[in-house]
């Protein structure tokens, strides 16, 4: 395992993932007006230079005309990180790809979230529970 600092030690030894219900896509438009009422629904949104990225519930995008083939659950990481915290991100991101598991992180302000394959979602738990475990244990 590599060096984490103190900071991030207790970040990932707290870190409580949660999974959360539903299924979610990623989806980008260069269509505003689509991309603006489509907005409410979304569970985070960032305007790309190609367009809109939306992360919505699969319905909507279903409903929107978008490709749902790659559904996505959340996990929340209920420690308190800031902005400027070092480390979490990276342990989380590592240990997901160590098995093979893609994700897409997102930060915002309380609480970092990790979104990975639906299929997937159980395995990547139990993955960070198990890192969680091993670094509040002082593995």
């Amino acid at each position: 395992m590599p060096v984490i600092s103190r900071t991030a030690k207790d970040m990932i030894g707290n870190m409580a993932p949660v999974l959360r219900d539903g299924e979610y896509v990623f989806i980008s438009t260069p269509d505003d007006e689509l991309g603006q009422s489509l907005a409410p629904n979304a569970v985070a949104t960032y305007r790309e230079d190609e367009g809109m990225s939306l992360i919505l519930p699969e319905s909507i995008a279903q409903g929107a005309g978008f490709d749902a083939a790659n559904p996505m659950r959340c996990i929340t990481l209920k420690v308190y990180s800031a902005l400027d915290d070092v480390g979490l991100t990276a342990a989380v991101a590592g240990a997901l790809a160590g098995q093979g598991i893609p994700c897409n992180m997102v930060a915002a302000y309380h609480h970092d979230h990790v979104f990975v394959p639906s299929d997937r979602a159980d395995e990547a738990m139990q993955i960070l529970i198990a890192l969680q475990n091993e670094v509040a244990g002082g593995g």
